[in-house]
Formats: structure tokens, sequence, C-alpha cells
């Protein structure tokens, strides 16, 4: 059977699923899948609680499909309401077609009054648009698609797949909407993002089809490294095969490795040996760092500098800021870390620790902005240089911002404009950009592949963001009785991340021209 998710992730990756699915069958699943599953699942629920109590004043009937039932008395409990012209259907499960392959449910089916049939609507706990304009999207009471100028679409192909598969099994029994249309409710659910069907029909039937040859084994499949092999299973065993024939995706991985193969190029050696411009289908720069990254895994070279001289922002006074945020509810935690005059003070954290989402957070953050601003203009009042560092700010400039419009009003809490003049000035500093800038870095950029080359190690080999999820959810208690020993866990893990952005600026300013080698010297 393809489930959907199969349509845009690894075809090798359903080969090996499909022919040797005891392999790992008892191989522990990614924490990082667990937390986004559990967490989807949380906001499908959370949803169903939303739409259900508009209900009540709806002129509509609604059946809820009972989840505890086997899958078939789910299908055949959902066809019946199909049959019966039920206005929406929660939990919705179609009988799988063993013939095609087909397998896919919908949390929710909108009866289509004007033409008949159903329009498959599904939750998801990722964004489906962004603020701009040019969506199609209804309300969540009324299915009424208009042009929406308040929104853009964020383009999930995933989605439109899940759709047109649902689409294609209601087509099949009798209950598909004419219209061609299908709605995805994203993070924050806020309305129905509508997709037109019929533009992704033909790519949707494409890829179906590959799916389905691979999975019959008709169709040959080799590794290749792709972003989800990080929480692969199969990983372990596909990474000592590329690394057996020296693949090219270890060092360009996805799609790069496809224009690569199709110029003939299929060992890091070959790139390494590239004397000429870029293969014409290649997109985008950094062709030339691609050479220079697979010349340095031959060489076992884990950081490579653009130039003779590494620079990064340094002052008289530098706070080190680190944010933990959990999902989308929230960031609990800002870590600092001042040092002034070659002195460090104790790392100071600001927290909340009631369980996100919460107000308290909006104290926590104030706090945290009183603390920086105070010492960013005492530091300027005396004639001296500030910068406050972060390593790839991206997510410390959303919650910067968000926390801002979120808790406006709040005592202390700063407006989006002041928050928006530091981010945008010169006391603000990206230590990942920075690197980016300097480096080529064939092992990634994170900053736990980075900050060990200027010799910095976390404490717990257990850290990391996904790890953190886990960590949190324990010491807030939104499992049990709160776990204190997991608030400590968490200080140690952020105190780490704001002591490595530390020694890796200062091994920027002082060594890294001597221990990194320039890339012309390979």
């Amino acid at each position: 059977m393809i489930d959907p998710r199969a349509l845009t992730g690894c075809r090798h990756r359903v080969h090996l699923d499909t022919m040797y699915p005891q392999a790992v069958a008892n191989v522990p699943e990614d924490v990082g899948v667990q937390q986004r599953r559990e967490a989807a699942r949380a906001f499908r629920e959370s949803m169903r609680e939303r739409l259900m109590d508009g209900a009540a004043s709806e002129d509509r009937s609604w059946v809820i499909i009972d989840p505890t039932t086997r899958a078939s008395q789910r299908a055949a409990a959902t066809l019946r309401a199909c049959a019966e012209g039920v206005d929406r259907i929660w939990g919705a499960v179609l009988p799988d077609e063993h013939d095609t392959g087909r397998r896919a449910r919908s949390e929710l089916l909108i009866r289509d009054r004007e033409r008949g049939g159903y329009i498959p609507v599904i939750v998801v706990n990722h964004k489906v648009t962004d603020p701009g304009s040019g969506a199609v999207t209804s309300g969540l009471d009324e299915w009424a698609p208009a042009d929406d100028e308040k929104r853009k679409v964020r383009a999930q192909l995933r989605d439109q797949f899940r759709l047109a598969q649902i689409h294609r099994m209601l087509e099949r029994n009798g209950h598909a909407s004419p219209a061609m249309q299908g709605g995805a409710i994203g993070y924050g659910g806020e309305c129905i993002l509508v997709h037109d069907l019929a533009a992704v029909m033909e790519l949707y039937d494409a890829r179906f089809t590959d799916r389905v040859a691979v999975a019959r084994g008709e169709v040959a499949t080799a590794p290749s490294q792709v972003g989800e092999c990080r929480s692969c299973p199969w990983w372990p065993d596909c990474k000592a095969a590329l690394t057996e024939t020296r693949d090219v995706s270890l060092v360009a991985t996805g799609s790069r490795a496809e224009v690569l193969r199709a110029a003939g190029v299929h060992t890091i050696d070959a790139l390494a040996a590239w004397d000429g411009p870029a293969p014409e289908e290649w997109q985008g720069n950094g062709f030339g760092d691609a050479v220079v990254v697979a010349r340095a895994w031959l060489k076992g070279v884990p950081l490579v500098r653009r130039a003779e001289a590494v620079t990064v922002t340094r002052a008289d006074v530098e706070v080190d800021v680190d944010m933990e945020s959990y999902q989308e509810h929230g960031a609990y935690l800002w870590g600092t870390l001042l040092t002034e005059a070659g002195v460090t003070q104790p790392y100071r954290p600001f927290v909340t620790w009631d369980p996100l989402p919460t107000v308290d957070e909006g104290r926590s953050f104030a706090e945290f902005w009183g603390w920086l601003t105070t010492t960013l203009e005492s530091t300027l009042a005396q004639g001296k240089t500030f910068a406050a560092y972060c390593y790839s700010r991206s997510a410390e400039d959303k919650w910067l911002l968000e926390s801002a419009t979120r808790f406006a009003g709040l005592p202390g809490v700063p407006t989006v404009a002041q928050v928006r003049r530091f981010i945008d000035g010169p006391h603000w500093v990206d230590v990942y950009q920075a690197v980016s800038d300097q480096f080529i870095c064939p092992n990634g950029k994170g900053l736990k592949k980075i900050a060990p080359v200027a010799g910095f190690h976390w404490r717990d080999a257990e850290a990391g963001g996904e790890a953190s999820m886990s960590w949190y959810r324990d010491a807030v208690g939104y499992d049990g009785e709160p776990d204190l020993s997991q608030r400590e866990r968490l200080f140690v893990y952020n105190e780490d991340d704001v002591r490595a952005t530390k020694v890796l600026r200062e091994w920027m300013t002082a060594r890294a021209a001597v221990d990194v080698p320039l890339a012309t010297e390979l």
C-alpha cells in the first residue's frame, strides 16, 4: 500500500520498506518523528474541538467516525455517511485499494452542496500560508473559497498530493466533488487554504505510478542522501553503501546529486577533480563550494577558509544569547552570557516553567528584554562598544518579534518597532552568518558541527533541538508531574549553546586563520 507520505519521500525507502519490512520493525522511531507525530495529533484534536464547538448553531449534519474501531469499520462508516449525504464527516477513512495500492484518510470531508460529492480537507501541523496575497481561502464554518488579500500560499506539495490521493479514492467510490478542490487547515487554524487539485493531478498520477512500480519491484532504486535520511531507520545501511562507493550525494545532497549524475559525476572523486563551469542544470550559486567540499571530504578536513583573514565583530561588552522554544507555542527560555574586559559573568537565564502557551512567557520575555537593553544603554553611555551574539538569528528574530506582538501592553514588553530597530541595528551579530561568509563547511553549518572544530564540546551527549522538546514536555509536566531534573538539563543545554557561540567567535578571532586550511590549498 502507498500512502501519500511516500509520494514526496525517498524512492529507495519505498523499496526497502516494501521488500524488507521486518528488518526495521523493532528499530526505535526517531525522537523528532515521534514529537512531530504527537504534535500533529494534538493539533488535529484541538481543531476537532474547535469545529465542533460551533457545530451546534450550524444548519448542517455532522458525523464523527469512531477512531477506536478497525480501519475497515471506519471505512464502512465513512462510505455510509457519504451515501446519506452528511454535511461534514470528521475522521474519514476510505477503503484500501489493494489493486491500485492507494491508502488514505482525511480529517474532514465537506459535502459540496452545489455540485454534489465531497471535498477533502486535511489538518496539518505546519504553516500553509504566509503574509501576502494571492491565496484562495475559505472560512472554517462555511465552505466559500475566495481570493485572500492577506495571505499567500506556502508551497507544500505533500499536502497537495495527499489531497489528490483522497480525491482519487473518493472518485472511485462515487463521492468526489466535480470541483476538484481540496483544503488544508494549517498551524494556527485561522482558515482553510483551498487547493486546485486539477493543477496538480497530472503530476500526482505520474508520481503515484512511479512509487507503485518501485514498491512492486518493477523499477530499480539505489540509495542517495536526501534530507529525509536524518530520521530514516535505513540510513546506517545506506550511508555505509554510499561511503563504500564514495557516492557524490554524500557531499551534494538531494536534487544536486541528480544534476551531477546527469553530468556524468557519480563519485566524490569525480566532483573533486571537476575543472570548469557548473553543469548547465545546476541551480543557483555554490558549485565552486561543492567542489571544495568534495576535496575536503577526501582529505578529512572539517572546515575550509575562503580567504586569508577571518574576522568577526567584537566589542568591549559582549552578550551571547540563545533562545529555547517549544514548537509554535512560544519561547520559554532566553539564556545569556555577559563578558566584559575578558571576565565572563555566570550564565543568566530568563525562563518560565508554566506550560506553554502562557501569559507568564510575556513576563520572562520582558525581563530578558529589560536586562539586555539596560546593559546595552549602560555600555554605550560609558563610551564603550557593545555586541549581542546569537547563532543563526532567524529563530531568535522570530520570537523577539512574535513575543513583542503577542504580549504587547504587558509591563516591560517592547513594541515591535523597538525590537525591529535592535535586530536591524549594528549591535545584533549573527555568528552563523560570519561562519557562512568565511568558511566552507563540509559537515554542515550547525553550531554542533562547527563549535567542536573550535574546541568546544557539549556536556550532554544527547543535546539537540529535537531532544530538548522531550525534555521540555517532562520539565513542565505535559504528561504528568513536572520533572525538575529535566529543567536543570535544559539549563545545561542552553548554557552550553551560549558558551559554544562565545568559544567559536573567540576562536575565529584568535586561531581560525592558522587552524583551518584555505580552499586554494586543497
